[in-house]
């Protein structure tokens, strides 16, 4: 703007033009656009171009006979344009050689007036204005020399700023000429050719020596840098073709950074094959076109990058832009095309984000992601509750296994998502998987929680196969996590360790709920006249352990036996309370009858895969302490019910000879000379039977 003033208002009127006439055509002249037609601009320069050879030759022959004082000589000017017209530059292979003799170029003597100048910047004429001005600031620099302004200082920096402001116009147009390599369809070989040409010039005439600033202005005889220049414009131009990018707003599209992003490496790729097929020859090597033009879209993108990390992502948009970054930029979809090789080299980049600002972005991914894997487990045991318990679904059976799709649905949630953090990197990875094991920590409690109210709450026939397929799953999920993911399941275990035992207990006082009462009929006081059968006992069993055989072992065996001993200690625990006496013909029956129920108990668990036969002589001892007839055999069989479960205790003797109808003192004796060693011990080592049983106090106290 300052140089459209000085052009206005200083330059002086021609002598055959009105001062009104010659405003107007300043005027006019400025509000030329930089980028009108190349058609109507050549027609207009060749007009322009005769009439300033003519004018430059009268001033030739009106000066022929003065000396150039300037420190630029005239014929340093006629041995450039000599050299420009032999010598043209041919970096691009398939451009037309230029004839430039027709531009308005100053051959000698005088330079173009300041306004004339700007009207070749504004046409693009850049060799001629550059010319032009460079002979106008030389004639500047040897009138200050003569001490021309001595006495006018303030002329000497109208002049000076009028230079500058010349060399700054050109200096824009060179950004322009850059911005518009990438912005236009086609690429301008000649105006680049030129662009090369005049940055040569430039540099051959304002040498960086460090000193070439005229004495007293600091706007005069200095390095333009227009070659660092171009650097700046090609790092504008991609920044602004990266901000041009089309970008929805997350109100318009739900997949807004999607589709950005697709934009972005589509236009990225395509610039850049604009580059190394169009630009690039047309440029010396020395410019290394495509390794600046790669830095410079690498920075911008960055910079754009990092803008989109500043704003409010959700998961998956988090997600989407660590991918991209991770893996599409530097694919085969972007940087590393097929296409694009060899120019584009891309080993020396930088990182797109700092290691502080991609660590924000990791961290904020595992925030989310925290809320999205306790959300699926949510919905895992919800879809649970509704779709199986409420329904009372049956289990599924595989490999005569129950099945629970549980252990399936979280390795599934948690290996889709340390695929997805792995395929970022190998430490968002890890934070994923141990971020999934302190969900999974959390979850299976408080599944055990809603699984346990429900199986109070409901007395449902389905407990029993939910429980067992519930157990199969979780040691399924043990053993992935341990092979698949290469965990640590100490901690699993431990939780499951409880969840089980838990699981057992409930299974257990179901079961009791439902042999109490049976085995409280049949041993009543008309035990042997009994309508029940000796094996409704073994059928009501087998209606909660024949569940077990679909358990993985060896799982489905321990709480076999496990239940196979809860049997054993109920049936004892009813037999030895508080009852009538019994004469020597019940005994007996009572003892055939406790024989065979034994066996009856035992057949039915041996038959199902308990190996706990350990526990049939525990009934039968009883049975032939109950049912002898001879008092001294008693402390046999006492003896021997000692040795094969050193737990008994003697308030457990006591209970089974007060059964047999023993008095005090006898059952007194008995106990004192088979037990002695039981009194001063707490049980041998192994399995244990009667110290899970409580004797009633009554009994103990007899």
């Amino acid at each position: 703007m300052e140089l459209i003033q000085r052009l206005v208002t200083s330059e002086p009127s021609s002598p055959t033009k009105s001062a009104g006439e010659e405003k107007m055509e300043v005027t006019s002249e400025l509000r030329s656009s930089s980028l009108q037609s190349r058609d109507s601009g050549f027609f207009e320069r060749g007009v322009k171009t005769v009439l300033s050879i003519r004018k430059s030759i009268r001033i030739l022959s009106k000066d022929s006979g003065k000396d150039d004082t300037g420190t630029w000589k005239g014929k340093k000017l006629l041995q450039w344009s000599k050299s420009y017209e032999e010598n043209k530059l041919t970096t691009c292979n398939d451009v037309e050689k230029v004839s430039e003799n027709t531009e308005a170029e100053p051959i000698q003597g005088k330079p173009l007036s300041v306004m004339e100048i700007n009207d070749l910047i504004q046409k693009r004429q850049l060799l001629e204005a550059f010319a032009s001005t460079k002979l106008l600031e030389d004639e500047i620099i040897s009138e200050q020399d003569a001490e021309k302004y001595k006495d006018n200082p303030q002329e000497f920096v109208r002049k000076s700023k009028d230079v500058d402001l010349l060399y700054n116009s050109i200096t824009n147009a060179i950004h322009s000429i850059v911005e518009g390599t990438l912005e236009d369809p086609t690429v301008e070989d000649t105006m680049l050719t030129s662009l090369v040409t005049l940055i040569a010039r430039e540099e051959e005439a304002h040498p960086d020596t460090g000193n070439a600033a005229c004495p007293g202005s600091d706007l005069l005889g200095r390095p333009r840098k227009w070659r660092e220049e171009w650097k700046e414009a090609v790092k504008e131009s991609t920044r602004k073709r990266v901000q041009k990018t089309p970008m929805a707003s997350k109100e318009e599209s739900s997949s807004w950074l999607d589709l950005h992003l697709i934009s972005l490496q589509k236009r990225l790729k395509e610039d850049l094959l604009k580059i190394k097929l169009s630009v690039k020859k047309c440029y010396p090597e020395e410019y290394q076109v495509c390794d600046t033009y790669v830095e410079a879209f690498h920075k911008a993108i960055a910079s754009h990058l990092q803008c989109l990390s500043q704003k409010s992502l959700d998961f998956n948009e988090i997600y989407t832009l660590l991918d991209w970054m991770a893996n599409t930029y530097h694919s085969e979809l972007c940087l590393d095309h097929p296409d694009l090789k060899p120019e584009v080299k891309t080993e020396n980049l930088s990182l797109l984000l700092t290691p502080a600002d991609w660590d924000k972005l990791k961290t904020d991914y595992i925030i989310f992601a925290k809320e999205k894997i306790r959300s699926y487990f949510g919905n895992i045991l919800r879809l649970e509750v509704t779709e199986k318990w409420e329904k009372e679904v049956h289990s599924d059976t595989e490999e005569n296994l129950y099945q629970n799709s549980l252990s399936f649905d979280i390795q599934t949630i948690i290996g889709e998502h340390m695929k997805l953090s792995g395929a970022i990197s190998r430490s968002l990875e890890t934070k994923m998987l141990e971020l999934c094991m302190a969900e999974l920590l959390e979850f299976i409690p408080r599944f055990e929680k809603e699984f346990s109210e429900w199986s109070t709450a409901q007395d449902s026939p389905m407990f029993v196969p939910y429980f067992v397929a519930y157990i199969n799953s979780f040691h399924d999920l043990v053993s992935g996590l341990e092979t698949v993911f290469k965990v640590n399941t100490e901690e699993v275990q431990k939780i499951l360790a409880a969840l089980t035992r838990n699981f057992t207990n409930i299974f257990l006082t179901k079961l009791r709920t439902k042999a109490q009462p049976l085995l409280k009929k049949i041993l009543t006081k008309n035990w042997i006249l009994a309508t029940e059968r000796p094996d409704s006992l073994a059928s009501t069993v087998s209606q909660f352990s024949e569940h077990l055989q679909h358990m993985k072992e060896p799982l489905g065996q321990e709480l076999l036996c496990e239940v196979h001993k809860y049997v054993v200690k109920e049936y004892i625990s009813q037999v030895i309370k508080p009852r009538w006496k019994m004469n020597k013909e019940t005994r007996q029956q009572v003892s055939e009858k406790m024989n065979m129920e034994a066996e009856i108990i035992n057949n039915t668990f041996i038959d199902q895969g308990s190996d706990s036969d350990w526990l049939l002589s525990a009934i039968h001892h009883i049975a032939n302490i109950i049912g002898e007839k001879k008092k001294d055999k008693i402390k046999a069989y006492v003896k021997e019910l000692c040795q094969d479960y050193p737990d008994i205790r003697k308030k457990h003797i006591l209970a089974i000879l007060t059964l047999r109808g023993l008095g005090r003192t006898r059952r007194a004796a008995i106990v004192r000379q088979a037990c002695h060693a039981l009194e001063s011990s707490e049980g041998g080592e192994g399995s244990t039977l009667f110290a899970e049983i409580d004797v009633p106090v009554v009994v103990s106290c007899l």
